[in-house]
This record gives structure tokens, C-alpha cells and sequence, in this order.
């Protein structure tokens, strides 16, 4: 691996350090003008201004990349998708513009049931090259590290081949891919009407496979009215960490339920969707330190109004952002539209938004002292912007402007650096 020096950026903008930023912390990005990224066997040397760098490294030693009139973050974290599946559901999309919701799609038997139906009868070899082909989209985007969670088998074979393809690809790809088990991500018609049989299956047969064959990080539950309720989601969860796994929790996201509550109880990773969050769950995760990983792309397609970011924010909480890219309520992982929902819709702003798709997306997958910065000792994972600042991603809306991508100090996608 050859040593890179990247020399001119117009402006390197990143938060700074370890752990996920919080409230008014999140508009804290460091910002160096004519900037230079010196970068070591894959990880950063050091961040400085160009002139600093240049008296104390000898370029002869490196691979120089000029960033003239462009601009340097952080590669982007995207720390909630369920990218892999088999099939599609484009009918489903016209009947909720149509007026059906999505609780109405589920009750007629669609919704995640078409899914888990096409990536039951999906192989292993299927499912690599539809999540590979999708990896190549998001890499495009700028995401260098992305969540993937299993939930479309609902079964043992099905969950496990999820996952098996998730390890290969994390292995086989350039960006990482970090693994989340979520069988319960809906009861399946072979057990209709027995939710908690299904969570007894779930944590007696599924969860230590997964466990035995290390795939999955975190155990992830969909706690929703009509699907698992808040009882069954403490007791799996709260197993789950028992035979450490880091909980994660779907939320709040169609009604008020309690989800914010039980994931600071659980004193969770994260907690996601949060549409109907309450203010004493809003309040709970900020006390309790839970990441807010907020999907305004879900929102948007849903036709729904976004999650209270602001409130969030203010209230000192850690938000993320994420994509929740899958097949049924979300089908797009675009970067440049979920900065314009956040900033245009959500009243997020530019940093904060940057530190929610770098710093506190790595925090919400336990990443946060190895990837999210641009600092010394972190991965070089960067993202080069084809403007010179970091506003340009707002103001330039809903187009991908990113240049160039470094994943692991090794350039992954080259438009124009050199």
C-alpha cells in the first residue's frame, strides 16, 4: 500500500473526536483551509494546512494527489439499511401514493412478507451480486462504511444466508459492512397470531447460530404497534445483550408506542425512525447516551412528517443519519437527498448534518474511534467533493457531487483528483 499525500484541498471540514457529538456539539466542525491529509499504510498521519505539511514531509515518498479547489470530509457512515433482499415492490409504492399506508400494505400480507417471500427463494450467489452491485451505488455516494441488517428470511436459513452474504461482501468489498441481526422485523405467516412463539423461536433457535457463527454485531426489533410489542422487545433485546450482542431498536416510527423510553432503558446503540417519539423518550435518549439515527428518506417516500430533529438536537441528544435503503418504503440510499431533507425540511444544519452522516453514523455502529474524522490514528476514509466547500452538498441539492472516494488509504473511485 503506497503512502498518499493530498495537498491543496480548498477546505477539510470534519468533526473531531472519539465518540458521538451531542446537541449543540454537533455544529462543532473543524474547518482548514488549503488543507493537506497525510496518510500512512491506510491510516491518517495528520491534518494540516498545506504549507505546515509541506515543510515537514518529502513528497518524493508518496503518491501526491492535488485537491485544488475542492474540498475534503470524511467518508460518509450510513449506519441503517437493509440492502440485502430479493425482489421488488414498485406496486406498493403507487398504492400508498394512493392513499394506503403502510400498516394497510402489511395487513393485506405485503409489505415485508413480499419481501421475505423473494429472498427466501433468492440463493446465496443471488443475493452477493444484487448486495455487491448496490455496495458499488453507495461507494459512489461517498459511504465508506454502511449497516446492513438481515430481516427478509424470518426464518433460520434465510436469516443465516443474510448474513453469510453480508460477512462475504464485508470481506469481498471495498467498504465495510457492519452486520445487525433483525429477525424480528415482522412475524411471518407461519406464525400469525403467535408473536411471542415467534420471539421464543427467535431467541432459542436463530439467535445463537448467529451468535456461534459471528455474524452480527447487534440484534436489531421492529417495535411497532401491530408487529413486536414493547414487552416482546425488552425481553429479546435484553437476551440478546445477555449473549453480547449490542441492542438496536426500530422506533416510534408510525406511532407514539415507547420505543425512545425502552431503548434508554436498554441503554441501547441506537435508536431509529423516531417519528412519534415523545419528549420523555426524546429526554431519555439523551440521558442515557443513545444514538438518534434519524431516516428522512423513509419519511419523504412515506409521505410523512420527519422525525423532530431539531427538537433532538436541542433537547442534547446525538443524532445520526441514515438511508434506511430497502425495497419496500425506501428504495434510495442517495446522500445528496437526504443532506437536502435534513437542511431543508428538518431545519438541520450543514455541519450538523455533516457530523450526523460521518462522526455519529460511526457512533451508532460502535466505530467511532476508528472511523467519522479526519484526525491522526483514524482510518483514511475520505471523501472528496468536486466544490470547493462542504455547503455546496445543500446548495447543489439533490445532486452527488462527490468526486473521489479513499477508502482505507487506498483511492476507490477517481474522477478528477489527479
Amino acid at each position: 500500500m503506497r503512502n498518499i499525500l493530498i495537498l491543496n484541498s480548498s477546505q477539510i471540514a470534519t468533526p473531531i473526536g472519539k465518540s458521538a457529538k451531542c446537541g449543540e456539539e454537533m455544529n462543532g466542525i473543524r474547518v482548514i483551509e488549503n488543507g493537506a491529509v497525510v496518510i500512512k499504510n491506510g491510516i491518517i498521519e495528520e491534518v494540516d494546512t498545506t504549507e505546515n505539511i509541506l515543510k515537514k514531509y518529502n513528497l518524493d515518498e508518496f503518491e501526491v494527489i492535488n485537491a485544488h479547489n475542492k474540498c475534503i470530509l470524511p467518508g460518509f457512515v450510513d449506519s441503517h439499511t437493509h440492502f440485502i433482499f430479493g425482489g421488488y415492490r414498485p406496486e406498493e409504492f403507487f398504492m400508498r401514493l394512493n392513499g394506503a399506508s403502510y400498516m394497510d400494505i402489511m395487513r393485506a400480507k405485503g409489505g415485508i412478507q413480499n419481501t421475505v417471500n423473494a429472498t427466501r427463494s433468492s440463493s446465496f450467489e443471488e443475493l452477493y451480486e444484487l448486495g455487491f452491485d448496490r455496495l458499488n451505488s453507495m461507494l459512489e455516494f461517498g459511504i465508506t462504511t454502511v449497516e446492513g441488517k438481515s430481516g427478509y428470511g424470518l426464518d433460520l436459513a434465510t436469516e443465516i444466508r443474510q448474513l453469510e452474504v453480508m460477512k462475504k461482501l464485508n470481506e469481498d468489498h471495498k467498504v465495510d459492512v457492519v452486520s445487525t441481526f433483525l429477525g424480528a422485523h415482522a412475524v411471518p405467516l407461519e406464525y400469525e397470531g403467535k408473536n411471542e412463539e415467534y420471539i421464543d423461536f427467535i431467541i432459542d433457535k436463530v439467535l445463537p447460530v448467529v451468535k456461534e457463527k459471528e455474524l452480527a454485531d447487534f440484534c436489531d426489533v421492529f417495535c411497532e404497534d401491530d408487529v413486536i410489542s414493547i414487552e416482546l422487545s425488552d425481553r429479546l433485546l435484553s437476551t440478546a445483550k445477555e449473549m453480547g450482542f449490542k441492542a438496536k431498536i426500530h422506533a416510534d416510527e408510525i406511532v407514539s408506542l415507547g420505543g425512545a423510553e425502552l431503548a434508554g432503558k436498554l441503554k441501547a446503540v441506537s435508536a431509529d425512525h423516531l417519528l412519534c417519539a415523545s419528549e420523555e423518550g426524546i429526554k431519555s435518549l439523551a440521558e442515557n447516551k443513545v444514538v438518534a439515527t434519524l431516516l428522512p428518506s423513509t419519511a419523504f417516500c412515506l409521505n410523512k412528517p420527519y422525525a423532530n430533529a431539531r427538537k433532538m438536537i436541542d433537547s442534547g441528544c446525538s443524532v445520526a443519519l441514515a438511508s434506511d435503503f430497502n425495497p419496500g418504503s425506501c428504495f434510495t440510499n442517495s446522500i445528496p437527498l437526504m443532506f437536502a431533507l435534513a437542511c431543508i425540511h428538518m431545519r438541520m444544519t450543514a455541519e450538523e448534518a455533516i457530523t450526523a452522516f460521518t462522526l455519529n453514523g460511526a457512533a451508532a455502529l460502535g466505530r467511532a474511534d476508528k472511523i467519522g474524522t479526519l484526525e491522526k490514528g483514524k482510518a483514511a476514509d475520505l471523501v472528496i467533493l468536486k466544490y470547493p466547500t462542504y455547503k455546496y452538498l445543500v446548495y447543489n441539492t439533490g445532486v452527488n457531487i462527490v468526486d473521489s472516494v479513499i477508502k482505507n488509504g487506498e483511492v476507490v473511485k477517481n474522477n478528477t483528483i489527479y
